[in-house]
């Protein structure tokens, strides 16, 4: 039986909840290094109901879970604006994006907006080109398929950095839990 180490390659997808377009990129982290394999996004078609924009939407993130096989994803969390009926919209786009990878029994992370930018940036409220040049830096041989792949390839960077890929932390609470220490 092989042990995982800190340095094991693991592979992240990162999700931009969206009802017209939901972002994905995936990643490959060993160590610090970052490494891309693909972004892109998931478009659903204006004119049909609500409900069968939905299953576009899940049925191409399941295609790109199935092609990509990661074993981590996070998801942009949803900030509320004045348009309610949208952010209801939003929030079941974005509720796909945390289904298809729960089903697969994958750990699911959610980060706010402002976490990302800072986590990627610096700067809790860089613009998108702060973002594409951050980018740029930190996966050079991307290719960015639009804005909302840029966006998820930012959240699976703040997934790279601000997680415990390792499963220490979780192991660590299991054991408390269980009663023991560690």
């Amino acid at each position: 039986m092989s042990q995982v180490t800190a340095s094991a390659t693991k592979r992240l997808i990162g999700l931009d909840p969206g009802l017209q377009s939901t972002g994905w990129g995936v990643i490959e982290v060993t160590g610090s290094k970052l490494t891309h394999l693909a972004n892109g996004s998931v478009r659903s078609t204006r004119g049909l109901t609500l409900g069968e924009r939905l299953v576009q939407i899940e049925t191409g993130l399941t295609q790109v879970f199935d092609c990509w096989q990661p074993q981590f994803a996070a998801v942009e969390q949803t900030f509320v604006n004045r348009d309610g009926a949208a952010t209801l919209k939003l929030g079941q786009a974005r509720a796909i994006s945390l289904l298809v990878p729960a089903r697969r029994g994958l750990p699911v992370a959610e980060y706010a907006p402002n976490f990302i930018k800072r986590s990627v940036t610096g700067s809790g409220h860089a613009d998108k080109n702060q973002i594409a040049a951050m980018l740029a830096i930190l996966l050079p041989k991307a290719e960015l398929h639009d804005e909302h792949a840029a966006d998820a390839l930012a959240v699976a960077i703040t997934l790279a950095h601000a997680s415990d890929l390792s499963g220490k932390y979780d192991a660590d609470n299991v054991q408390k839990r269980a009663g023991g220490t560690r």
